[in-house]
C-alpha cells in the first residue's frame, strides 16, 4: 500500500499493476478543486481522483470557485484557455485572499508567457494537454503535500492571532513594546503609565497568550504583526516547488 503522495511513474491509477493506494490522514480531509473544465474532462479527473480515494469538487467557473464556502485544506487545479492576463489577476487575487490552497494550472499548449503568468497568480505546477494520470497525480500529492506543510506552520500563527485578539487595547501595546526589547521602565515611559502597571499588563499578556517566557512572546509578537489582519503583508506563500511545462486554459467559460 502507498499514499498518493508517493505515486510515481504509472499511467494510469486503474491500470493492473498499480499499487493500491492508502491516504496518509491530511490527504483524507483534503478536496481537490477542478475549476473551468468541460463535462467529459470532470468525469475523466473524477474517475481518476476516486479511483485513488480522493475527494474532489468540480466548479463550471471561478466565480463559482470562489465562492465555495469549504476552502478549507487540499489544492486547486485550474484550467486557463489563453494567457489571459486578467485571469491571473483573479487567480492571484484569489490566494491571496481567503483561498490559500496551492494551485495547479492546467492549458491546452505549452507556453511560457502562460507559464510566467501562472508563476506570478501563484501556481505550483504547470500541466499541457492531454494530461497523462501519473503527472496529475504527482502534481496533486506535491500540492497537497505543500497545503499541509504550510498548515502545519500557520497552525500555531493562527491560534496566536486569537488569542491577541482578545489581549486588551493596553495589553497589545505593551506586549509589542516589550516584544522589541524595551524595559519595562521604558514602557512605562512611552505608555505614559507606572512601572507596576507595565509589569501587571504584561504578566496578563504573557498568561493570555500562554507564552512561558520572553523568548516565547517575542516569537508570537513577531507572528501576529507579520499578519495583513494586524496591518502587515500578508507572508502565507506556499512552499516553492518545480514547475513542469504541462498545461493551462485561460477564462473559464460559464
Amino acid at each position: 500500500m502507498t499514499s498518493i503522495t508517493a505515486l510515481n511513474g504509472y499511467g494510469n491509477a486503474s491500470q493492473p499493476g498499480m499499487p493500491a493506494t492508502t491516504l496518509e490522514p491530511f490527504e483524507e480531509h483534503a478536496t481537490v478543486h477542478a475549476v473551468g473544465f468541460d463535462p467529459p474532462m470532470q468525469d475523466q479527473i473524477g474517475d481518476l481522483f476516486r479511483s485513488v480515494g480522493l475527494k474532489t469538487r468540480m466548479h463550471a467557473h471561478l466565480d463559482a470557485f470562489a465562492g465555495d464556502p469549504s476552502l478549507d485544506s487540499g489544492c486547486v487545479m485550474v484550467r486557463a484557455r489563453s494567457a489571459l492576463t486578467g485571469v491571473m489577476d483573479f487567480l492571484s487575487q484569489l490566494l491571496r485572499g481567503r483561498c490559500t490552497l496551492p494551485m495547479i494550472v492546467v492549458a491546452d499548449r505549452a507556453d511560457v508567457r502562460m507559464a510566467v503568468l501562472a508563476m506570478k497568480a501563484g501556481a505550483i505546477d504547470f500541466l499541457e494537454h492531454p494530461l497523462r494520470d501519473h503527472d496529475v497525480l504527482e502534481a496533486v500529492g506535491r500540492a497537497l503535500r505543500i497545503d499541509y506543510a504550510q498548515r502545519q506552520v500557520e497552525a500555531p500563527r493562527r491560534e496566536w492571532q486569537a488569542r491577541y485578539a482578545r489581549l486588551s487595547p493596553r495589553e497589545r501595546q505593551v506586549m509589542l513594546l516589550v516584544a522589541q526589547g524595551r524595559l519595562n521602565k521604558q514602557v512605562a515611559g512611552d505608555l505614559g503609565l507606572s512601572e507596576v502597571t507595565v509589569k501587571v499588563h504584561r504578566s496578563s499578556a504573557m498568561r493570555k497568550m500562554g507564552a512561558r517566557t520572553l523568548a516565547d512572546l517575542v516569537r508570537m509578537a513577531d507572528a501576529v504583526t507579520a499578519s495583513s489582519e494586524f496591518g502587515a503583508e500578508n507572508q502565507l506563500k506556499a512552499a516553492p516547488a518545480r514547475i513542469a511545462v504541462h498545461a493551462v486554459e485561460g477564462r473559464p467559460r460559464c
